[in-house]
């Protein structure tokens, strides 16, 4: 896919969800649109930049983690997103510097930016692959990923604020377990997703504006989230709220978050 097609392909007619999360973010690459379905988002629930700044830190977290004391060096990223620097390999590479990372999204205004994922260390190598993570096996027979990855070694499967993307006749379960299938003994996953547990009718005024919007979500409880990480043995502390997922230190601001406010399940749990 060229860059000129991915020009092409971008609506700037409707909000979009990965320029929304960019506005959440305090980013640039949005448009007035995407500003204000975010700015109703967040008259809804005013947690949703907390959220998304809390979905971030714990990514960067599960990476050190998996890189420091699981001996992981590869990683494969779907749902990629628009970059925000430190993507996930200049994490990654700051501990290892010979990482791999495949990163996956099937978005062209990220593939527009995809340039920016590329900057690896000399000792470590990334690259960018147009994939559906409604398709796995299109992914992971993906030559580009070939490349990049052994898949004789252990691979960090990230999969950070995708599946409430994945509606429950979409099969998210079933995804996760193929791509899952393919990775050796000591790989691992590393997943974020947003939960109405803490404000139900908050999350159903979020769901509504998405769902207005044109995109469908699903949100889901801990116990859903939980089984994702059926057949994997979860590092401490187990499904956590994300700021309670192994926290560097207190957060900064007027005061510890709420849960409500961070409403966001995580996770990682490592391949048997």
């Amino acid at each position: 896919m060229s860059s000129n097609r991915a020009a092409r392909d971008l609506d700037t007619s409707r909000p979009h969800s990965a320029r929304m999360y960019d506005y959440y973010l305090g980013g640039k690459d949005h448009f007035a649109v995407d500003e204000q379905a975010a700015e109703t988002v967040a008259a809804a629930y005013p947690g949703i930049f907390v959220c998304a700044r809390e979905n971030r830190a714990f990514m960067h977290r599960a990476t050190r983690v998996l890189a420091r004391e699981h001996g992981i060096r590869q990683w494969l990223d779907i749902g990629t997103g628009i970059p925000t620097e430190p993507n996930l390999h200049q994490v990654a590479q700051s501990v290892v510097p010979d990482a791999r990372v495949v990163y996956a999204d099937n978005d062209p205004l990220v593939l527009k930016y995809a340039e920016r994922l590329m900057r690896s260390t000399p000792q470590g190598r990334t690259t960018y692959v147009e994939a559906d993570v409604n398709d796995p096996e299109a992914l992971l027979n993906a030559p580009e990923l070939a490349e990049v990855l052994d898949l004789d070694r252990p691979v960090a499967l990230s999969l950070n604020a995708l599946m409430h993307f994945v509606t429950d006749e979409q099969d998210p379960y079933g995804i996760v377990g193929r791509l899952l299938a393919v990775l050796p003994s000591g790989s691992a996953l590393a997943l974020s997703h947003c939960t109405p547990d803490f404000a139900p009718d908050t999350w159903q005024k979020v769901t509504d504006i998405y769902t207005g919007a044109g995109t469908s979500v699903r949100f889901r409880s801990r116990d859903d989230v939980a089984r994702f990480f059926d057949g994997l043995e979860l590092l401490d502390p187990g499904v956590a709220v994300g700021h309670r997922w192994r926290p560097d230190a207190e957060p900064d601001g007027a005061g510890p978050l709420t849960d409500a406010e961070v409403s966001l399940w995580t996770g990682v749990g490592i391949k048997p």
